[in-house]
């Protein structure tokens, strides 16, 4: 008997987040955006939102219904395997701004490797052999993820898609990291060329945005949180951050994040806008000219 397209979304959902979703749910948020990347003459989309947003479930969760109901290969790329190795960070870190040794801002990423694969996308040209970044060791992992073909790329990640940070906006301090760590500005300077400059040249390459939406920045720090420990269980490994790690960690991205929240709404092509409970209460494409 062939498996209906709702339930087999309903039992993958239940699969990656736990939780369950109606069928209405699914016909109403998921099946559109489906339908819209398939039905799409583009074939290269950016998937972004803030930290604990649920872009790489629905990543994942894309490539899945793609692939079994319409026959089409999805390349799934995250940017956060991009992330260059601790060693090279501690060198950036001692070169251009200590604070660089944290993973997070443009910058700490290895953007020239993953211009490359997506380039090799383009031409057709695989297989395509992509790195894998271990979170919990804070390092490159020794694996690799290869693909063999695709006919679609999607490449999700927390600041992908992104316009440089207002300097009015940028030079204003918004948190005690920047207060502290980031007197002369030199870092989010750094970082924010970086983004006019390199990721621009990246994000450029693809047709459409796809923006999730956090109702405010303060969900932030309890959805990593929870991130945080379903990583460690997963991989039975207790070095996870805290609740206070977290917080300090998230500074680093809180400017940008916050700038997206601002200006990615204006820019996406699909703009999904979720609760407090990562759930999707509102869908707009940009035919719909929504604001």
């Amino acid at each position: 008997m062939k498996l209906n397209i709702d339930i087999f979304i309903q039992e993958e959902l239940k699969k990656l987040t736990n939780k369950n979703f109606t069928k209405k749910y699914i016909s109403q948020y998921i099946i559109p955006i489906i339908n819209n990347l398939y039905h799409s003459k583009n074939n290269k989309f950016i998937l972004s939102g803030s930290q604990g947003s649920g872009k790489s479930t629905l990543g994942k969760l894309l490539k899945l219904v793609i692939e079994k109901f319409y026959k089409k290969k999805v390349m799934l790329l995250s940017i956060d395997d991009y992330y260059l190795s601790k060693n090279q960070r501690l060198k950036l870190s001692k070169k251009i701004h200590p604070l660089l040794l944290t993973r997070g801002v443009p910058g700490t990423h290895d953007i020239k490797a993953l211009k490359y694969h997506i380039n090799q996308f383009q031409n057709q040209n695989f297989p395509i052999s992509s790195p894998i970044f271990n979170k919990l060791k804070d390092d490159i992992s020794k694996k690799r993820k290869v693909i063999n073909s695709a006919q679609i790329l999607l490449l999700e990640g927390w600041c992908c898609g992104s316009a440089p940070i207002a300097n009015q906006y940028l030079l204003k301090n918004i948190n005690s990291l920047e207060k502290t760590y980031d007197k002369n500005t030199n870092w989010r300077k750094y970082y924010n060329s970086l983004l006019r400059n390199e990721y621009k040249s990246v994000f450029s390459l693809f047709d459409k945005k796809i923006y999730i939406k956090s109702p405010s920045f303060k969900y932030v720090l309890e959805w990593r949180y929870a991130q945080e420990k379903s990583n460690a269980s997963k991989s039975n490994n207790k070095n996870f951050m805290n609740k206070v790690k977290l917080q300090e960690f998230i500074q680093h991205y809180e400017k940008l994040t916050k700038w997206m929240m601002l200006t990615m709404p204006n820019q996406a092509d699909i703009l999904i806008k979720i609760d407090s409970n990562q759930k999707i209460k509102k869908l707009f494409f940009k035919i719909s000219k929504f604001h």
